[in-house]
């Protein structure tokens, strides 16, 4: 008898916890952030532009600039969203870029490729870089804080 009345109220105990648990669940998630716009993609840019890849593509064992390309991935379209109809130089320095990372890829240049094509794609991507970094430094919004 002793021993039912212990687990009688272990059990009672254990049904109190579980619904406090069930509230203890951790902050309640945010929203995704708002779109950061154009500043925010200056300071990508700005940070892509002292990387070595860009810097002096033409010396380099293209492999070796596989994840610069990669985090260039995005930028085309963005450029190209923020270049809109007003901005026809941004837009065409996006597809230049788009194009750029594109020819690395299919020449296989993550892993080997033909060095001459490889190291012109690295060159096409660094001075279609150079221009549409140039073009969203000419929008309005670009030289606000990202945030």
């Amino acid at each position: 008898m002793r021993t039912r009345a212990v687990l009688a109220g272990a059990a009672s105990a254990l049904l109190l916890l579980v619904p406090a648990c069930a509230t203890e669940a951790g902050p309640t998630p945010k929203a995704a952030p708002a779109d950061p716009g154009p500043a925010a993609l200056r300071v990508k840019l700005n940070a892509l532009a002292v990387d070595v890849c860009f810097k002096t593509p033409t010396e380099l064992d293209p492999p070796s600039c596989q994840k610069y390309v990669i985090q260039l991935a995005s930028v085309p379209d963005t450029a190209e969203r923020f270049a809109g109809e007003g901005h026809p130089e941004l837009a065409r320095a996006a597809r230049e870029l788009r194009s750029g990372i594109q020819a690395y890829r299919s020449a296989g240049c993550g892993g080997g490729g033909t060095p001459d094509e490889c190291t012109k794609a690295l060159s096409d991507i660094a001075g279609a870089l150079e221009r549409v970094k140039g073009g969203v430094e000419r929008l309005p919004q670009a030289s606000a804080t990202p945030g």
